[in-house]
């Protein structure tokens, strides 16, 4: 399938990313294979302390005057699958279909963040016919799990002046600024009581919830399955004698969850009137997700369990998720239609011997992000739960007045005969992080066009590939 795709060798280098596992953290074995495609290739290349890949192309021939260009991508990608799967994103390959022009993963994420970008870098490195001066190519770990490896790139490694980032994913705009931010980890050891006599066990899930990237789509309203599985628990425990045992829910902390699960324990016979409960929720939520939901499905199995929360620990865990903040909290008034802070409960894992959860903040300013994590930690310490933030990275101010802006707009404009677009977004990208490394280093960003990133279903626009690498070997040739 790849071989019948244009550009061939964007899409045979994108192949290999498909075969091999590139987890977050767990990057060594493409790296590994990358360098030493690399040295084969004659390319110097270097392996940084943080686990960064760099590889060096030298200008072409007459263009060693001009300075240098860094290119840059991920790695990692979000590994997340529905659960009815058995993908195992350790040892298996990504499997991808073609349909309607687009490549799609259908029941895990596809890896086109960051794959394709990484994989034009990778048909630059290797094309021996285009025109450009020295090339740096930059390819980062950790991306996904914390912007670790960009946050471990040291000062002084990177010898270019202006950089190409191709982690976007809408065609035809170009990305001048992100919003930084930083997580908050909650944890709390419980004291497990045993299974009251009397009491079955059930599992309620919910499920079919559409997911999606935490920055890009939580602008969208779409459903927090963990917000929503912990209003029907909040609900039930209120109404009825219910005994919580598990809670979980999301699997990526830069990833809408699309799924949660329950274990709880009720007085043996109520089997019926909870599959009536339930039907009644999935009904309700049903009508206030519409037009954004339309796949959200609540129901209960019987399960087996012999322990639960303690009283204290079901109430300190249902009260406060429940009152935990989740999405926008607050729009730009400096970039129109661009969202300034949010917030995603991303996770959350709780068993009766003790539990945790993560917040991932973001925002346009360092401050407003420092000051929503304070909030959450607050909530958490009014039950004596511990809270801490971390891993926070800067945002990426944009720079109205950048050269390497207007070289782009011009070749996109001469290439395409149209218009591109200027655009701020709302995802973290590493560009702020490099910047603050290397002042004065003149950054854009642009892709192709994808879809339900960080979520099964992820698509990337196949003709909006064969674009972006005809806009991204013109730049480096009209680069001077």
């Amino acid at each position: 399938m790849f071989s019948e795709l244009q550009p061939s060798a964007v899409w045979a280098h994108f192949a290999t990313l498909c075969r091999i596992p590139r987890q977050s953290k767990q990057e060594d074995a493409l790296r590994d294979h990358l360098q030493g495609w690399a040295v084969q290739l004659g390319l110097a290349t270097q392996v940084d302390a943080a686990g960064n890949l760099i590889i060096r192309k030298p200008a072409s021939p007459g263009r060693e005057h001009v300075p240098g260009m860094v290119l840059q991508g991920h790695l990692d990608m979000v590994c997340q699958k529905n659960s009815d799967s058995a993908h195992d994103f350790a040892r298996d390959p990504i499997k991808a279909v073609l349909r309607d022009g687009h490549l799609i993963a259908e029941d895990t994420t596809l890896g086109a963040d960051n794959g394709m970008g990484v994989a034009m870098i990778l048909a630059v490195l290797e094309d021996a016919t285009l025109t450009h001066g020295p090339i740096e190519a930059l390819f980062t770990v950790d991306e996904e799990a914390g912007m670790g490896g960009a946050q471990g790139l040291a000062s002084g490694v990177l010898q270019g002046s202006v950089m190409l980032n191709l982690d976007t994913e809408e065609w035809g705009e170009f990305y001048l600024g992100c919003a930084g931010g930083m997580d908050v980890n909650v944890s709390r050891p419980g004291q497990a009581r045993p299974l009251p006599a009397g009491h079955e066990a059930w599992r309620v899930s919910l499920r079919g919830l559409r997911g999606g990237h935490s920055g890009v789509n939580i602008h969208e309203e779409r459903g927090n399955a963990i917000k929503l599985l912990v209003r029907v628990l909040h609900d039930l425990a209120r109404r009825h004698p219910l005994w919580l045992s598990e809670l979980q829910g999301g699997t990526a902390r830069n990833a809408l969850p699309r799924e949660a699960f329950a274990t709880v324990a009720l007085p043996a016979g109520r089997g019926a009137q909870l599959a009536d409960e339930l039907l009644r929720w999935q009904n309700l939520l049903g009508q206030e997700l519409a037009g954004v939901e339309s796949g959200l499905q609540l129901n209960a199995q019987a399960a087996s369990a012999t322990q639960v929360l303690s009283a204290e620990d079901q109430s300190i865990w249902l009260n406060t998720l429940h009152a935990s903040p989740h999405g926008v909290r607050r729009m730009s008034q400096r970039v129109p239609g661009v969202v300034e802070t949010s917030n995603n409960l991303g996770m959350v894992d709780l068993k009766p011997g003790g539990g945790r959860c993560n917040f991932m903040v973001r925002s346009l300013l360092d401050s407003g992000s420092r000051a929503l994590a304070d909030e959450i930690v607050s909530l958490w310490a009014l039950s004596g739960t511990a809270a801490e933030s971390a891993g926070q990275y800067p945002g990426w101010t944009p720079n109205p007045d950048s050269a390497l802006l207007k070289l782009c707009q011009q070749v996109y404009r001469d290439q395409f005969k149209a218009e591109s677009a200027v655009q701020v977004i709302h995802a973290g990208l590493e560009c702020g992080i490099i910047a603050a490394k290397y002042p004065g280093m003149d950054i854009v960003s642009f892709g192709p066009t994808i879809r339900g990133a960080h979520a099964p279903g992820e698509s990337v626009d196949v003709a909006s590939v064969a674009r972006t690498w005809q806009l991204l070997t013109a730049i480096l040739a009209a680069h001077a």
